[in-house]
This record gives structure tokens, sequence and C-alpha cells, in this order.
């Protein structure tokens, strides 16, 4: 039984999907005038996290997420550039992807964009007209009327009035109600423009989600995802205009699943003056955002994911140096389990423990790593639990560390002896590691290679020997990626001969003299 919480209802639910076996997601994607930026990362990865989640359980998932590529905040970076619109888009699209691929995000199944879905966008804003849910300006500007809609307002819990005495809404003649919003936006000199029955001109913000996710996953699908901030006014407006054009209250996406913004502490001088919160929502607008890649560059693309997983989705997660390295920290230490499951793994596969291959049940077992799989066995049940209850990756990492703990008192005991070699069960080893794994999967870490680390130490290590060792660890490490354990040990041996010893460490292979 998986729960998510539903921003709608405001409480968590029992998920049920339309559909048996299969799970339709659209989740907003960027605007892309900009590198993506740490805060923009975050929904991805969580619904990445979700649909690998789903995926393990054996659904079938249909994944969707637009591209904004039609927008102001385009045309204005384009026009300070004196490039086109569709330069600047296509430019930071690919730097999405760079991004998303760093952080081990799988591509969605489509990626509409804006551009390229203008005759669906412009045939449901024609049926708004005619249904009399929209309205067509003297100057061709086509409104969403918001007073016909008796719902609007159900997502975020606002009423009109409320709305209207609280908001600094734009002076609008043009509108008949100042909540009123733009579903298609007349040309204007310098812009890119599309006919439409209205005359030239683009659309409105709003209107191209809800055209997107209708086209791709139907009239009804499970979940519709994004950013908090997007509950208003963009997502209530997609409702509005998306179940006034079906005629129908039930339609649109079933569960809205929103997550938390990323923080960054304001300088303490400014908060002590202005008497404000320490923590500030990141944003470009507010100049205050890190991009994916200037963080990449200075740490693995890993560990930013393993750092955005370590705080439940819905809830504010800072960014700071601080807690990267102490996600980094983290990082190593599951690493490290990693490392030593792939140790053991390797010795069960060159013969050196007992391996027997029959049906087992790996609880009862007099093997003394029946303890180990019995525990991971447990953890694995708690952590699916974790992920089941709205996807609470926080907790279900700390399930994974548990048993990175237990892998790693085993690893120890084997190591000092206290574990002979004949007495270990290789397949539980593997069970064990077919956990761990699993685990991993779902997170989606460990799917890079470890890298070669860099000795700091040179003081007894010339040049020259330093660039041939790394060129010989490079080799080494090749070989263990391909699981050519003998051509890997071959290296480490010899290596030893010559006296100097290679230990393998979560942060990749290292060196030093015997």
């Amino acid at each position: 039984m998986i729960k998510v919480y539903n921003t709608m209802s405001r409480s968590k639910e029992i998920f049920k999907p339309l559909k048996k076996g299969e799970v339709s997601i659209y989740c907003c994607g960027v605007t892309p005038y900009n590198e993506p930026h740490i805060g923009n990362a975050r929904p991805f990865v969580t619904w990445d996290v979700i649909r690998r989640f789903f995926a393990k359980n054996g659904y079938k998932v249909r994944y969707v997420q637009n591209f904004t590529d039609v927008d102001d905040k385009i045309i204005k970076t384009a026009n300070e550039l004196q490039i086109s619109w569709k330069d600047v888009a296509e430019k930071n699209i690919k730097a999405y992807f760079r991004s998303m691929d760093a952080l081990n995000v799988r591509r969605a199944d489509v990626y509409p964009k804006v551009s390229e879905t203008m005759d669906d966008i412009i045939k449901m804003i024609q049926t708004l007209v005619d249904k009399d849910f929209a309205y067509v300006s003297d100057n061709g500007d086509v409104f969403y009327s918001v007073e016909k809609d008796k719902n609007y307002g159900k997502l975020s819990g606002r009423k009109l009035e409320d709305m209207l005495a609280g908001a600094r809404v734009e002076v609008n003649e043009r509108k008949r109600y100042p909540m009123d919003f733009a579903l298609w936006k007349a040309a204007k000199p310098g812009e890119p423009s599309w006919d439409s029955p209205w005359g030239a001109g683009r659309p409105g913000w709003h209107i191209e989600c809800s055209v997107m996710s209708l086209k791709y996953l139907g009239e009804k699908f499970d979940f519709h995802g994004g950013g908090s901030d997007l509950i208003f006014p963009h997502h209530e407006n997609e409702i509005a205009q998306s179940q006034a054009a079906l005629g129908d209250e039930n339609s649109f996406a079933q569960y809205w699943l929103h997550n938390g913004f990323i923080t960054v502490k304001k300088p303490d001088k400014v908060a002590k003056v202005s008497g404000e919160d320490e923590q500030v929502k990141m944003s470009k607008s507010a100049g205050n955002f890190f991009t994916v890649e200037e963080i990449l560059r200075k740490y693995p693309g890993e560990v930013v994911r393993l750092f955005l997983l370590q705080t439940h989705y819905r809830n504010p997660l800072e960014f700071s140096e601080e807690r990267i390295i102490e996600a980094q920290e983290f990082f190593g230490k599951l690493a490290k389990a990693y490392w030593q499951l792939d140790e053991l793994a390797r010795k069960i596969h060159a013969g050196e423990f007992i391996k027997d291959t029959g049906e087992k049940n790996f609880a009862i077992t007099i093997s003394p790593a029946g303890g180990l799989v019995e525990e991971g066995e447990r953890l694995l049940s708690n952590f699916y639990a974790a992920m089941s209850d709205d996807f609470n990756t926080a907790l279900a990492i700390t399930y994974m560390f548990e048993l990175a703990k237990e892998i790693g008192n085993y690893y120890n005991e084997f190591a000092d002896g206290k574990i002979l070699p004949v007495t270990i069960d290789g397949d539980i080893i593997l069970r064990v590691q077919s956990i761990y794994l699993e685990m991993a999967e779902i997170l989606g870490i460990f799917e890079q290679p470890v890298p070669i680390a860099e000795v700091e130490e040179k003081s007894d290590k010339p040049e020259l020997v330093d660039s041939l060792m790394k060129i010989i660890l490079s080799l080494r490490q090749e070989a263990r990626a391909e699981k050519n354990w003998k051509a890997a040990d071959k290296i480490r041996d010899e290596l030893k001969a010559a006296g100097i010893v290679v230990e393998d460490t979560p942060q990749g292979a290292i060196w030093h003299h015997q």
C-alpha cells in the first residue's frame, strides 16, 4: 500500500492508480532562459526516485515533462544577447540535460515544448471561448474568466474575494475581472508569434501545461507535480482551464505533489538589520542561486543527489557548503560498504567461499553471514515501508546507512580473521549485495564509476612515479569495472611484490610504500 500526500485534499491518501499496474505522471519542467540551478533540480530528482520506486513495485510508468521554450524571460534574454529566442532555449535545454545526466536523472518518456504544441494550444483556447469560460479583448488578447468557475481556488484553498483584496494585481483595462489570466497574448514587435483565430500572438503561461499533459496522458492521469511555488497561480489555473474545457470536475490530475523550496541563508548583516527570517528561497530572480554545473565542479553528481534526498521532498531544504560536505561524508560511508561487498563478491566468483546455488531460506542458516542477510531483509522491508509512506527518502536512506554499518562490521570481522573464508556461504553474501544495490537503484546512486583519488602526499613520490601510478591504477579500475578480477588482482599483486600497497577506498584506489 502506497500513501501519498495530495495537495488537493491536504492529507495523505492511499494511491489508487487509474489503470491497474500503470502510473501516469506530469511534472512541470524548466523555462530554459538560464542554466538550471540546484532549486530547479530538486523536483526532477524527487520524481526520478518516485518513478524508480513505482517501477521497482512492478508498475509501468509513463512520465511527461515539458519545456516552456516560449516565455517573457526567454525573449528578454534573447534581446539582451541579440540572438534568437530559440537559440536561448536550445542552449539552456542542453545545459539542463547535462546537469540531470550528472545527477542520474533518467530521461522522461516525452519532453513536449510550447513551440511544438501550438496547434493544440490554440484548439483548447478556442474550446474555452466557445464554452464562454474565456473572452477575446479588442486587441486580440484572450483571458480566462475566473468568475465563471465556481470551484476556482480549490487547490490553493483561496477564495476569489480574499485573493482580490490581498493581491497587487497589474492594471489591465482589457480584463473584465482583475484576477482573470491570459490564455493568449497578442503579438508585440520583436516577439515570436503564431497565427490564431484572434490574430498573431503567443500563449500565456498556464495553458501550455494543461494542453501538453492532456495530450500525452489523457483526460485523467495519476500525478501532477512541481515546486510548491507553482500551487498558485500556475497549477490552480491549470485545473480551472482544463476541467472547464473538458466539462468534468473530476478530470485532469488525481494527485498533486509539491516539493519544498531550497533555501539559502541571508548574509548575517542583512538578516539582523531587516529582522526577517534568516532563510530565503533560492531563485534566479533573487540572484541568490547556484547552478547545478557550478556545484558539480566541486562535488560529484551522486553526492549532490544524495544531498537533495536526505530531506523529505515536502520540507524546505537549506543549501550550504557545510550540508554538501556532510552529504559527501555520508556518501563515502555508503560507498565503503559498496566496495566491501564488491570485494567479498569478487572472492566468491574466484571460488574462495562456499557457494550453494540451490534454493534456500536465507534467514535460516548456520553461516556466519546468516545474521547479516536476516538484518538486510528486515532493513529492506523498512526501506520499502518508508518509501511507501509518501516517498520518504530521508528515512529510507537511514535504513540503507544502517545496513552499510552492518556490512562494515561483518567485513571487519572477516578482515580480522574472525570469520574464516571456508565458513562463508557465498549465496548469502550475494543476497546481501543484491539488497544493498536494490536500495541504491531506487535512490539512484552507485551508477557512476568511483573516480580514482589523487594522492596529496608527494614528498617521497617523484612526478614521474605519480604519473605512472595514476595510469596503472586507472587500468586496474577499468578491469574491475569490467569484472576482470584476474587482471585487477594481477596488477595489485605485482605492485605489492614491488613494495607498493594498493588500497580500495570509497573515493577510489590509493597507494603507498610498504
